[in-house]
């Protein structure tokens, strides 16, 4: 599935320590994962729909994005490590907020699609100030 290669691509970004940047690439990568037109948002659509009635599916898909959730807490952790964060929440739950919002952006018209990641950017102190 591809959620458990993403959540392998992530946690290497941790891993490799890239310092405040691994988070931007980080969520770059997601969203660009869960763009509109990339082929992940409907694997995770298939998946869900039959694990609705089978629980081993439900948990299997659950397992699945919380490594990739996991991942990214461990990039969010290493980030921001030592420095100033511009929210005042725990990595976990904004680990969490930032994956919703780019499994999200699968939701938007392409044409939308920059402006989010710009957004998210923003967020974490990566993109240009908003004005």
């Amino acid at each position: 599935m591809r959620l458990l290669a993403l959540a392998q691509e992530i946690a290497e970004l941790a891993r490799d320590g890239g310092g405040s940047q691994a988070l931007s690439a980080a969520l770059q990568k997601l969203a660009a994962a869960y763009g509109p037109t990339a082929p992940l948002p409907r694997e995770v659509f298939r998946a869900w729909v039959p694990s609705r009635t089978d629980k081993t599916a439900t948990l299997a898909l659950a397992w699945a994005r919380e490594q990739v959730r996991l991942g990214l807490q461990e990039v969010v952790e290493r980030t921001l490590k030592g420095a100033r964060s511009r929210v005042d929440i725990d990595a976990e739950t904004f680990a969490w907020l930032l994956l919703a919002a780019c499994e999200a952006i699968a939701q938007e018209p392409p044409s939308a699609v920059a402006d989010r990641v710009r957004a998210l950017l923003q967020l974490i102190g990566h993109g240009p100030a908003a004005g």
